[in-house]
């Protein structure tokens, strides 16, 4: 028996990027797209073009630039919404409205304000005038597993003779476990007239740690989209971890089988997960906990002796997957002050990036003074350099020199010299501790004084020489941005960071809050 395939639908730029704290630039929100596109998704779900025109312009540069996947776009159950993703989308080949309105007592009560023959009509309604615009056109019952569910198999069945092509049931508030979501597609997969002629998708939320369990319990019970996001990116506790939910069908093909089908499978090359999941840490500023499944620092990682001995004599022992399937190698490649440009180069390959002349000129320079400070540079420490590298934006301001000086009966003082086009401003400041005194003499030397939403310093590598990296957030006129800086001096990445941001901010065009929504 043949395999049936399993559409994956990434949300990691809609849903995703509402995860409090989360802020994409267009650029970085087309450079993770590309990669998905590489990691080969089937759907990527660009934004939600009527909340800004910021996300109207992101969303129309990734259906114009991307190849590969389908592009969709969310619109609320109004011609206005439904109208801006049609024409963000328009550029691209294969496209997809994804239109939804709530249908949950609770929120039909309190949000809406409506009854259910109205939601009905509205949801009938957004279908109709989503086929002027695609034929591939996505439903969501909003709340869907807290609907009543004659409602929700009225609505169901009224939104696929209006020309809904998927059929999406959302566990919006992550409020139910895996038996029960399990049944629910299964009710509806049986109870349902003409729902197969439509794909039937998932998409839960982590509110009890369930959202991958529960859209696996979804693909058994009959759904073959799973709508997730890298990282579990998302809305409160997230969204179904992509990198989860995939490997979850890959490593069990015996539990998914059925009398129709050999098993499932899916068209994401798997070795592509581990970049993909760096990408978008380094970009949002999320740090992934080190015991995250698949993409954790400790996923594949064994120091007890009993592991270490059975893994030796038998890697299956205790790796149920291999660190290799998921873009990881087993071994690592130590590098050194003493490797030259051609060896660093391969390195860089081997770990997927793919420099120009210039970007690799100046990341092999980067390197060269991280390798005099430290005996062993890592992998982690070559991505991080990259990445800080491609990465970077115009710098209206620049740190010249940082002196900080701090100790027990102390009061913490730094200085700065910062370049502003050809004038260099020096500033002096006292502090909390040494990297408050660093920031209070950047917002002397600069002017500026934005916010300081978020702080955290860690060690891309292990060792007393690691090379730190320091993510900073900081806010002003109600938006927020996202600052990196490296350097094996904490208190130098602390700096750069900060730095980072404000260019950052500099360089923003002001564009509106965006609106946000879930299912």
């Amino acid at each position: 028996m043949s395999e049936e395939k399993v559409i994956i639908f990434d949300t990691t730029l809609r849903d995703g990027e509402q995860s409090p704290g989360a802020s994409l630039s267009i650029a970085e929100k087309l450079e993770i797209a590309q990669q998905l596109a590489i990691l080969g998704v089937d759907i990527i779900e660009a934004g939600f073009p009527v909340s800004s025109p910021a996300q109207f312009e992101a969303t129309r540069l990734v259906a114009e630039q991307v190849q590969g996947p389908t592009i969709a776009a969310l619109a609320r159950a109004s011609e206005g919404d439904i109208e801006s993703a049609g024409k963000a989308i328009a550029p691209a080949k294969k496209k997809r409205i994804h239109t939804f309105i709530a249908t949950s007592p609770v929120h039909m009560k309190h949000k809406l304000k409506k009854n259910s023959d109205e939601v009905l009509k509205m949801a009938v309604a957004a279908v109709k005038f989503a086929g002027n615009f695609v034929k591939d056109i996505e439903f969501s019952p909003e709340d869907a597993c807290r609907s009543e569910m004659p409602f929700l198999i009225e609505i169901l069945t009224a939104v696929i003779e209006a020309g809904a092509t998927t059929l999406n049931i959302p566990d919006t508030v992550g409020y139910v476990l895996p038996y029960e979501y399990g049944r629910i597609i299964a009710q509806l997969k049986s109870d349902v007239p003409g729902i197969d002629k439509c794909v039937i998708s998932t998409h839960c939320h982590n509110d009890l740690g369930m959202a991958v369990a529960n859209s696996l319990a979804g693909v058994r019970n009959g759904a073959r989209q799973i709508e997730c996001a890298i990282n579990g990116m998302g809305e409160r506790a997230g969204n179904a971890a992509l990198e989860e939910v995939v490997m979850g069908i890959k490593t069990r093909p015996d539990f998914f089988a059925t009398q129709s089908a050999g098993g499932l499978s899916t068209n994401i090359n798997t070795k592509e997960i581990y970049r993909t999941s760096q990408l978008v840490s380094q970009l949002t500023g999320f740090v992934i906990q080190p015991n995250k499944a698949i993409v954790g620092a400790n996923a594949f990682a064994h120091e007890s002796g009993v592991h270490v001995d059975g893994v030796l004599k038998e890697r299956t022992t205790y790796e149920i997957m291999t660190p290799e399937s998921v873009g990881l190698r087993g071994s690592r490649m130590v590098l050194g002050r003493h490797t030259g440009r051609h060896g660093f180069v391969n390195k860089c390959k081997q770990l997927g990036f793919n420099l120009n002349k210039q970007e690799t000129e100046n990341a092999y320079q980067r390197f060269l003074e991280i390798a005099d400070k430290k005996k062993e540079v890592f992998e982690e420490d070559i991505a991080a350099i990259i990445n800080e590298e491609i990465h970077i934006i115009e710098q209206a301001y620049q740190l010249e020199y940082l002196h900080v000086a701090s100790g027990t009966g102390t009061l913490p003082t730094a200085s700065v010299k910062i370049k502003v086009k050809d004038q260099v401003k020096q500033a002096a400041a006292c502090g909390d501790g040494p990297v408050d005194a660093a920031y209070e003499a950047i917002r002397e030397a600069t002017g500026l004084s934005p916010k300081l939403e978020n702080y955290t310093i860690r060690a891309v590598t292990g060792g007393k020489e690691a090379l730190g990296e320091a993510i900073v957030r900081i806010s002003t006129d109600g938006r927020t941005y996202i600052g990196r800086g490296i350097s094996t001096d904490i208190i130098e990445a602390s700096a750069k960071a900060y730095v980072d941001a404000i260019n950052r901010m500099v360089a923003d065009k002001g564009e509106k809050s965006e609106l946000k929504v879930e299912l």
